[in-house]
């Protein structure tokens, strides 16, 4: 089964989930009192939401070495296309 996960598009899909995952963490370990949308509203308000996107997408960087030491290449290459991405979208939040 994790054999067949080396396609470019199942990176892009875990590099995509990852960050949404560890940001969902970060909300029930910091603010679970509120409602999720609140608390990004309070991050947005704050003005620490790219900050907390910004922490939400380091764990990609454990999943592109798994990826590498385990010569599924492809899949690296989708995680790290999916970083890329979320990364310029925070650096557009941080500069708009």
């Amino acid at each position: 089964m994790l054999k067949k996960i080396n396609k470019q598009w199942h990176g892009y899909l875990l590099g995509a989930l990852l960050p949404v995952i560890t940001l969902v963490v970060m909300y029930y370990t910091l603010a679970s009192d509120f409602r999720l949308i609140d608390f990004i509203k309070y991050l947005k308000f704050k003005g620490d939401l790219s900050r907390a996107f910004s922490l939400s997408v380091l764990p990609n960087l454990g999943l592109f070495f798994v990826f590498i030491w385990t010569d599924r290449l492809k899949a690296a290459q989708g995680v790290l296309g999916s970083t890329i991405i979320l990364a310029l979208t925070i650096i557009f939040m941080r500069f708009t």
